[in-house]
């Protein structure tokens, strides 16, 4: 079973957004995907979520 998400949202400086959209596109991902991963290692790495 999946788990549901929760959508969030911010606002963000056009040039922090342009390198953003050029960074999921490279790795191949949706913003929101590549948000999602930057976000969950971040929070690993500093304790807060429990590594999977």
């Amino acid at each position: 079973m999946t788990a549901k998400v929760s959508p969030i949202s911010f606002r963000l400086l056009p040039d922090t957004k342009a390198a953003l959209d050029k960074a999921a596109a490279d790795d191949r991902r949706s913003v929101s995907s590549l948000l999602d991963k930057i976000v969950t290692e971040w929070l690993e790495a500093k304790g807060y979520l429990e590594k999977l």
